[in-house]
């Protein structure tokens, strides 16, 4: 099914011929080739409908009329014998009926049928026989049917004559210009008249341009359309523009598939284009299809026809597979030479890959070894960069401190003496009292130790300036610690800056602190039970501003 969708969706776009490939017209066709089956189910399927219709009871003569014609028009270019068979019934019904215009429509369908299958005697006798006054009666499309069926015999006789100028030309051009006196002007039987007018007297543009505007006006899946295309081919085929001559016979040809029509020119013309042009196996192809459907079809006029060009494709198609065959034979004993050397190139590859593999695994065991070797490198480049690290802290500490030393030391020296100055002044002075008061009182050492803290805080937030917050991230939000106005660093945040500083003994932290060791104890435990690492409070200490 998947196949016949892809054909519909070619076939709906030949319409646009115009604007589609030669190429791509004939892979098309050529793929249609390839299921003319199914077309001809549908086509049986639809004779099959109008026998059952025919055999239903009580049906008058003219509905019997009716279905026998429209059988005639299905067999008409796919099985002329059935065709014939219809229209000889209705020439009994149109006797009975006694109604002129059924009978001479009849007489010059069977009379064209019986041309197509070879009675050429009887379809010119049936011809006569008719009479011309009663002809003269009938509708002005009967008169023009008549025309052209003499037409299209004598011109059938004068194709088989290789003179141009002989009788039958002339009678078939008088019968042809008796379809242009009489058929009305718009009709396609006078237009497809003219063309050929036109055609013969060398007005190919013109010619043309009347079939277009016909073939245009038709849809694509009526079997009018391929016969148009026919003709439009045969007219480039006189202009001798090949190309446009076989985009139109291939249409034509796949309309004929398409339709299951088997009495055709098209796909005869189409094979000898293709022989012409080399392509011996399309050409081949195209015409034992032409072939098939004369046989099938029995019209022995164009039996005739395919009979004679067929012996000649089919010459060149085994000629062309023999030399395919030969070239296949020596392909073959290429292709044997090149496996037998392929089969000693793999087993030397094997043998080489073999060795290669041996090679692979010692120098997989070899980077095994350094891969150890160098993940012990790298602990040591880690350790190596730690202790760098530390050094690196250590100095700046240093001399953050040795500097901040100096200058502190500096400063004491100046109060030391200014303090000295100014209790040598009261000694001098007699003020005794004011000197022993001066002496007794702790005021100075507790100012010199508040600017001892603020100088400690100070320096070490601009070693640690990040030091108060990354120790709170230690802490649940509730026991962060809180900085008051005027303090940079509580007691609590003072110690542990001392244990950041690598100052972890308590009795140093107390004596640099100003209170008791028993103190410092208290207010770590505190600290690490309050802290998210209880455990390892210090060591995160640590690890701040590494």
């Amino acid at each position: 099914m998947k196949h016949f969708i892809t054909i519909l969706f070619l076939l709906c776009t030949l319409p646009l011929a115009a604007n589609t490939s030669n190429d791509s017209i004939m892979q098309t066709l050529l793929y249609a080739l390839d299921h003319k089956a199914h077309y001809e189910d549908i086509k049986e399927q639809q004779i099959n409908s109008l026998i059952n219709d025919l055999a239903k009871k009580n049906i008058s003569d003219l509905a019997r009329y009716d279905i026998n014609r429209k059988l005639y028009l299905e067999y008409k270019a796919y099985k002329i014998d059935s065709a014939v068979l219809y229209l000889e019934k209705n020439l009994e019904i149109a006797k009975q009926t006694k109604q002129n215009d059924l009978y001479f429509s009849t007489v010059l369908s069977l009379s064209f049928m019986y041309w197509q299958s070879g009675n050429f005697l009887e379809a010119t006798q049936m011809l006569h026989a008719l009479d011309l006054n009663e002809l003269r009666k009938l509708p002005v499309p009967i008169q023009a049917d008549y025309y052209d069926t003499f037409k299209q015999i004598y011109r059938y006789y004068a194709e088989m004559q290789s003179d141009k100028s002989n009788d039958y030309f002339r009678k078939s051009n008088l019968y042809r210009d008796s379809i242009l006196l009489i058929a009305y002007p718009e009709s396609q039987i006078y237009k497809l008249s003219q063309a050929e007018k036109l055609s013969e007297d060398g007005h190919w543009d013109k010619a043309a341009t009347i079939i277009t505007d016909l073939l245009n006006s038709q849809e694509y899946k009526n079997s009018n359309y391929a016969i148009l295309a026919s003709i439009l081919a045969n007219i480039y085929k006189h202009e001798g523009n090949s190309e446009l001559q076989k985009r139109y016979f291939a249409i034509s040809a796949l309309g004929d598939i398409q339709n299951a029509i088997k009495e055709n020119s098209a796909m005869l013309q189409l094979a000898l284009l293709l022989y012409h042009d080399n392509e011996i196996n399309d050409a081949y192809r195209c015409i034992k299809s032409a072939l098939d459907d004369a046989e099938f079809c029995k019209a022995r006029f164009r039996n005739n026809e395919v009979a004679a060009i067929f012996p000649i494709i089919d010459h060149a198609y085994h000629e062309k597979t023999t030399r395919q065959h030969h070239l296949i034979f020596i392909y073959f004993i290429l292709v044997s030479l090149l496996s037998t050397l392929l089969i000693i190139a793999i087993v030397y590859i094997y043998i080489y890959l073999k060795r290669i593999g041996k090679i692979r695994i010692q120098l997989a065991e070899t980077n095994d070894d350094l891969q150890i070797k160098n993940l012990k490198l790298n602990e040591l480049n880690v350790e190596l960069t730690a202790l760098n690290r530390k050094l690196s802290q250590t100095n700046i500490v240093k001399e953050a401190y040795l500097t901040k030393f100096i200058d502190l030391c500096s400063n004491y020296i100046d109060k030391l003496d200014n303090y000295r100055r100014s209790l040598h002044r009261l000694a001098r002075d007699g003020k005794s009292d004011e000197l022993n008061a001066e002496l007794k009182s702790s005021k100075f050492i507790e100012n010199e130790l508040s600017d001892f803290y603020t100088n400690f805080d100070e320096t070490f937030l601009r070693i640690f300036p990040t030091f108060i917050s990354d120790f709170n991230a230690l802490f649940p939000a509730e026991k962060h610690q809180t900085i008051k106005q005027g303090e940079i660093l509580n007691t609590d945040l003072r110690i542990f800056a001392l244990i950041r500083l690598g100052i972890t003994d308590s009795q140093k932290i107390a004596s640099f602190l100003r209170c008791s060791i028993t103190t410092v104890y208290t207010y770590r435990s505190k600290l690490k039970n309050h802290s998210l690492f209880k455990d390892n409070l210090e060591e995160q200490i640590l690890k701040i501003g590494a």
